[in-house]
């Protein structure tokens, strides 16, 4: 339990995923700094914090070194979610996801480093397992990356190995498996499959599923991921090296009076995995509650996405032993919520 408040910084505080974060961090006392350029988040995400004094938000882009250093003075800790997500979208433009994904990256990790956090968190992803077909997905087992997009992620895995390792960092990637949850956009060219297929239908319209329906993923609901990144910035040093030494069957002394670094990566999912004609009957059945027209409607099936990786299985015993993270919402129970929030908030003119 954290009961000292601390300062952090969220970039892509606007998103999807930051703006849950704030949210929960802004509810235990912390104060939250968020940076965000607005290219893929909302501000309506993060107005409802306008009034609190613990909150600030500073409009602007990763890339601009002076601006993250401006907005990181005075920070304990970084939770780094800024990104251009979408593996499509990395295929159109590869271009701009290397300069955000990697140039943005590197430009964060510099300024924390050069503000001495006490320890900086970023958003990994499933996508650096590539084309290796093993199951469950392991951590130090990867293949080789399906997209650009994989690419940037696993480079940021690599900086942030050699960030710890050269300047003393504490830096902790969280690999998200296909989250999803309240405020995930579902408008745009590159939209999610979850929130994109609740609008379909809530629309009457019959959503499109990639290949034949057997493609699988390990949905992961967003308060699972809120709980990730609680442990992976204040489990404690002691901790942290105790989880460490039991997961890998070590032995060493630990000697607290010294400096820790270390750079480490965990699978952030449930651990179980549904394919996609699941997903879509999943969603029906919750959303036929609201709307009984929904109960008709039935998938169309078009081509394989290119880049996709045909299952998604997540190992999270590493996570459980180390920062002792143990997700309470299954993709079912998720599935639930979400169909009551896109329900109550998707007509809104907002979205």
């Amino acid at each position: 339990m954290v009961t000292k408040k601390y300062k952090i910084l969220i970039t892509g505080g606007a998103g999807f995923i930051g703006s849950n974060l704030i949210d929960h961090f802004l509810q235990l006392g912390h104060e939250v700094v968020c940076l965000d350029n607005l290219s893929t988040g909302f501000e309506h995400n993060i107005e409802h914090n306008y009034n609190n004094d613990n909150f600030t938000f500073i409009k602007g882009d990763i890339r601009d070194l002076k601006l993250c250093k401006k907005a990181i003075k005075g920070c304990d800790y970084v939770s780094h979610q800024a990104a251009l997500g979408s593996v499509p979208r990395s295929i159109k433009d590869p271009i701009t996801t290397n300069e955000v994904n990697i140039n943005g990256f590197l430009i964060i990790l510099i300024a924390s480093r050069d503000e001495g956090v006490k320890r900086f968190v970023y958003a990994a992803s499933s996508s650096t397992y590539g084309d290796s077909k093993k199951l469950p997905k392991v951590e130090h087992e990867i293949g080789k990356p399906l997209s650009p997009y994989a690419i940037t992620k696993y480079v940021n895995e690599l900086y942030a190995d050699i960030f710890a390792k050269t300047y003393g960092m504490q830096c902790i990637g969280l690999r998200y498996f296909n989250v999803f949850g309240k405020r995930q956009d579902p408008n745009g060219a590159y939209a999610a499959v979850i929130p994109l297929w609740v609008k379909q239908l809530m629309n009457h319209e019959r959503p499109i599923i990639n290949g034949d329906g057997s493609y699988s993923r390990d949905f992961t609901y967003i308060d699972n991921v809120i709980q990730a990144n609680q442990k992976a910035l204040f489990t404690t040093d002691f901790e942290f090296i105790e989880g460490q030494l039991k997961y890998y069957n070590k032995k060493r002394h630990i000697n607290l009076n010294d400096k820790t670094s270390f750079s480490e990566i965990f699978n952030i999912a449930y651990g179980g995995h549904i394919n996609l004609n699941e997903l879509f009957f999943a969603l029906k059945n919750n959303l036929v509650k609201f709307d009984s027209k929904i109960l008709d409607i039935e998938p169309k099936y078009g081509p394989y996405r290119e880049g996709d990786i045909p299952h998604s299985l997540a190992s999270i015993k590493k996570a459980e032993t180390i920062i002792e993270y143990y997700p309470k919402y299954d993709a079912q129970q998720g599935f639930k919520i979400s169909a009551e929030w896109y329900t109550e908030n998707l007509n809104n003119s907002r979205f």
